[in-house]
This record gives structure tokens, sequence and C-alpha cells, in this order.
């Protein structure tokens, strides 16, 4: 792929040797054009958009090549690393890592990055793919051995910026610039999922508990204040009781029923009046 260009200035030089030994038969033009190939062959190279060569001149870093098509000199040059500056990620996880609390939890992430220093990245470390990824799974293993796993489940946005601090500090030297680390997935033991349930549902619980507890002190706040109003108005007391009485009987096939004390004090005329009542809301007989 890098060479076809060259490949094709290869040929072309081969059908040019060719043609000018058949029209001159002298030996020398061919012979010329064919090193002058041969050395195209061997010295240009081409690089992708996003890539930058690493060239070493007899084993002494020379310069950044690319992109595009560019030459080295043949034998004395070499060219040891094809940089890929765009943005790269990388997987890693922490399997069974005990947090600070002696939780173990399985941790998978993702850390996106970019090598913004390509000569670093080729000279500072041997493989700086596998450096990055190792640095990323050290860092979120150190970082769970220090945080309980409350923690963990609830703060993930900030575990992501303390992941991208410490694997940046590391990886600056290499020339390479930690763009972000999102945490994908986080696993605890089955036991304690249980043990989180019912914990969530007690304090679910207990909530609901205490706002119960709340409502029958505000009822019963309000049912002091309208007692104050009725005790000033027995008028307004008598009419209150008569219409909580209509309302339970005029439900269909209601049965209500009341103390004679009761029935004196709201003067309804007896308990005939009560029946009376009763049977005027009963539903009719087709």
């Amino acid at each position: 792929m890098r060479k076809g260009i060259a490949g094709l200035l290869f040929i072309v030089c081969l059908a040019a040797a060719f043609g000018s030994f058949v029209v001159s038969k002298h030996p020398a033009p061919p012979i010329a054009l064919v090193f002058l190939g041969v050395y195209l062959l061997a010295s240009l190279e081409v690089a992708a958009e996003w890539e930058r060569a690493v060239v070493l001149r007899a084993g002494r870093f020379q310069q950044l090549k690319g992109p595009g098509l560019f030459s080295i000199i043949p034998i004395v040059d070499s060219i040891v690393y094809y940089i890929d500056q765009r943005v790269t990620t990388t997987p890693f996880s922490a399997d069974q890592t005990l947090t600070r609390d002696g939780v173990p939890i399985n941790v998978d992430a993702v850390l996106f990055w970019q090598v913004k220093e390509p000569t670093r990245a080729a000279l500072e470390v041997a493989d700086y793919r596998k450096a990055v990824q190792w640095a990323a799974q050290t860092a979120l293993r150190e970082v769970i051995g220090k945080t309980p796993h409350e923690v963990v489940l609830a703060s993930r946005e900030q575990l992501d910026h303390e992941l991208q601090g410490i694997i940046e500090r590391r990886a600056v030297a290499w020339g390479i610039k930690v763009m972000s680390v999102e945490i994908r997935d986080i696993i605890i033991p089955a036991a304690l999922q249980d043990a989180m349930s019912m914990q969530a549902q007690a304090g679910r619980e207990l909530q609901a508990r205490v706002i119960l507890g709340d409502s029958e002190v505000q009822i019963a706040e309000k049912f002091k204040e309208a007692a104050k109003q009725y005790a000033d108005n027995p008028v307004a007391l008598h009419l209150r009781a008569m219409n909580m009485l209509y309302e339970g009987l005029k439900e269909k096939g209601a049965l209500v029923i009341v103390p004679s004390s009761a029935v004196e004090t709201m003067n309804l005329g007896g308990l005939a009046g009560v029946t009376a009542m009763a049977q005027q809301n009963q539903p009719k007989k087709s």
C-alpha cells in the first residue's frame, strides 16, 4: 500500500530502460534507469493524513515525516514508527477489586486519548499503546482501592475526573493527551445487591411512615381549629352532622346506624326521621 507510488515509478523506469535498450542497443542508459527505479522504490514512502513517520538516520532520531509523499535515504535512514494521531479508544477493566470497605467489585471503563507529540511517543516508551492501557488499569485499581463502594456506585463522574488526572500525569511523559475517561459498568456481588435493595425498601417504608405521621398531625391541627369554630356555633355543628349523615345515606344500599343520643342532639325528630331519609335515598324498583 505505502509502496504503491514507488512501485509504479519502478515499473515505469524498467519499461523506459527496456525501451532505451531496444532503441540505442547500448546498456548504459538502461542500467542507469534500473538503478533509478531501485532507488525510488527504496526511498519513497507515503504517510496518511493522520500519520507521522519517525525517521532514524544511522540509529539516531532525524525528523518526523508526513503526511503525504516523502523520501528517505536508503540503508542510512529507517522508519521505526508510523504514529497515528487520531483519537484512540482503549477499553480497560478491574475484576474483583476490593474497595476501601472490602467489597469486591468489577468495573469496566473506556479511555479516550490522542498522541500529541509523536517523537516522545516513539522514543520515550517501547510500546505506547500498551503503556497507556496498563497505566489506565493500574489507575482504576488504585482509585477503587481507596474509595468506599457507596461512592463508587453514586459518584461515577467524580471517579471519571479522578482517573483522567492520574492517567494523564503518567502519560504526559510519553507525549499523550488523555481526552476523557468514562466508566461504563459497575458490578457488585449479588448478596450485596439484595442487602442494598432491602435497605432501600426499608428507607422508603420509614419515609412513608414519617409522612403519614406528619399528615396525622396536620389533620389533628385542622380538627382542633374546626372544633374551635363549632364550639361557639352549635347550629353550624348540627348542619355539619346532618350533612355527613345525608352523604352516608345517599349511597346505594347504604345502612347507617346512628345512636339515639346523637339523633336527639341533632334534632332529627327521632329514629323515624332517620328511617324516612334512608328510604328516600334507596333506588326505586322498576
